[in-house]
């Protein structure tokens, strides 16, 4: 009888996951691992929620955070404050003002561009409101990471973010840019650019106010 083959890919993850939480621990953001939504979920509730007990919540723009299905639960949600940062039924004008208020949430959740090996989150943003509720402002920020965003240091972020990330995300917001032709970055000046503040978080202060969920799939662009 065959010996049953490792799973090399689990361990190759399980290895860099752990070697990334170790990294980011020590630049004083809090971690959690991950493996699917539902452990995402759980994470969440029973170590997150719990703990902090926020009377408010908000988030910045995140695909990986709609996919997990926290988006919709907590939207839904009668038991905390919510500004839904997504709701397609008000206006402009009002969407704004939604977005500035968020700003003073207790719990706010997003993703990041990219996380660096050596455990810094780097961001880009069209008006910043994202990397802004990253910064300052909420009591605290959940950031969910999927493993696709996982690059080895600033100069391989930022090269993800600017051949990949943003022009994506310009053809999935329908944006006019010349990126939304060529899938290239030409460091345009369209009206519609959605590359206009750089973020690089090398710490998070105070101390545990950034907890990030490393997810075991690709999420997210």
């Amino acid at each position: 009888m065959s010996e049953k083959k490792p799973d090399y890919l689990e361990n190759f993850w399980k290895m860099r996951f752990k070697a990334l939480k170790e990294t980011l621990s020590n630049n004083n953001f809090k971690v959690y691992i991950a493996q699917d939504s539902n452990e995402v979920k759980d994470i969440f509730y029973k170590d997150i929620i719990s703990q902090i007990k926020p009377r408010s919540i908000s988030w910045g723009g995140s695909m990986t955070f709609v996919s997990t299905g926290l988006y919709h639960e907590l939207r839904d949600s009668t038991e905390y404050e919510v500004l839904d940062t997504y709701d397609k039924g008000i206006s402009k004008e009002a969407m704004l003002e939604r977005r500035r208020q968020s700003l003073l949430v207790d719990l706010y959740i997003t993703s990041t561009n990219a996380v660096t090996e050596d455990g810094q989150l780097v961001n880009l943003d069209m008006i910043g409101n994202r990397i802004g509720g990253l910064t300052f402002g909420p009591k605290h920020v959940v950031v969910l990471v999927g493993r696709n965003k996982i690059v080895t240091d600033l100069e391989d972020a930022m090269v993800r973010i600017k051949d990949y990330a943003a022009p994506t995300n310009v053809l999935r917001l329908s944006k006019k840019t010349p990126c939304s032709k060529t899938s290239f970055c030409d460091d345009c000046n369209s009206d519609d650019r959605i590359c206009n503040t750089w973020a690089i978080t090398e710490k998070s202060f105070p101390k545990d106010r950034i907890k990030i969920i490393l997810i075991n799939k690709d999420l997210g662009l």
